[in-house]
């Protein structure tokens, strides 16, 4: 395809997510034409990156230089930004305006797409640094992508140029495609800040006890991706050995708080992709019954412990 094919691009919104996605897009191959931010000299600083970019002052004056706007702003910001924006289809691309959220519907568009424009989900599944190393490492990442027709055909294309695998998802779902997510990025750092709590009553500073979480944590990613979620598992679960979690279990129940809650649900995930594996039946079967018991002294003594505040 040549350039003069390509549609042109804009970006409302010069943060994070657009330091990374603009210039990868113009690196690429694709025209990105104008960019505007709350403040100008964010948009100045990002246009200064990409050849043949323009900071604007006006969102309005992006979308009239532009055929494919992406609104790069937060959750809160998106509704409103719609409705202030007016579109016609004087280009040979139409016109479209794609916000990049991962939560957010796409229906917060409907007042451009009522003034015939395409509208739909953009969202790199990528925690921006907003370093210039971005552009490398969101390689091989995936972008979710929500639209339809040939929008969702240049979206997917995008999504290619950046070195990305397109995912597509349907209307509706944003939501829990963005909760559940979660889980393997600020819940991942949760679970490492309950570990380093932990060890730090038998005395590990939070470097030390990092230090050696975070190669463990590598090797555990590296291994799901080489084996799959089951064939990963380690630990006492993982192996059947009823003993060691029992005494566990006992052992975060009598620290207190939340701690044994916690534990307790991540076993009966741990449990769950066990079951997947070649863990002896019966052993499984007998954890199982254990997390549970457990769960129930937890749950119950947390009940307990808010009814009398």
């Amino acid at each position: 395809m040549s350039e003069s094919s390509l549609p042109r691009l804009g970006f409302i919104g010069a943060g994070r997510l657009a330091r990374c996605v603009a210039p990868g897009f113009s690196r690429a191959g694709y025209p990105v034409t104008a960019v505007t931010s709350r403040t100008s000299a964010s948009a100045s600083q990002l246009a200064g990156q990409i050849p043949g970019c323009v900071a604007l002052d006006d969102p309005q004056q992006v979308v009239d230089a532009a055929d494919v706007v992406f609104l790069a702003v937060p959750d809160d910001s998106i509704g409103t930004s719609a409705h202030t924006l007016r579109f016609a289809p004087d280009s040979a691309h139409g016109k479209a305006l794609v916000h990049c959220s991962g939560a957010s519907p796409v229906e917060l568009l409907a007042p451009a797409r009522d003034q015939g424009a395409a509208v739909g989900g953009f969202h790199p599944l990528y925690l921006f640094s907003g370093e210039f190393a971005d552009l490398e490492r969101i390689a091989g990442c995936s972008v979710t992508i929500e639209a339809d027709g040939a929008l969702k055909d240049t979206l997917t294309a995008l999504a290619v140029a950046l070195r990305c695998h397109p995912l597509s998802i349907p209307a509706g779902g944003r939501m829990l495609y963005h909760g559940a997510a979660h889980y393997a990025a600020s819940f991942a750092l949760c679970s490492l800040a309950e570990c380093v709590a932990l060890w730090r009553t038998l005395g590990f500073s939070e470097d030390d006890a990092l230090r050696a979480l975070l190669p463990m944590l590598a090797g555990t990613i590296q291994t799901a991706r080489d084996k799959g979620l089951p064939n990963a598992l380690a630990g006492p679960v993982s192996r059947g050995d009823i003993s060691v979690v029992q005494k566990q279990l006992a052992l975060f129940e009598g620290l207190g708080g939340d701690h044994a809650a916690l534990y307790g649900l991540l076993s009966r995930r741990a449990v769950a992709l066990a079951q997947r594996r070649a863990t002896p039946p019966a052993a499984i079967a007998a954890i199982a019954d254990a997390v549970e018991e457990s769960l129930n002294r937890s749950l119950n003594q947390a009940a307990a412990g808010a009814s009398v505040k």
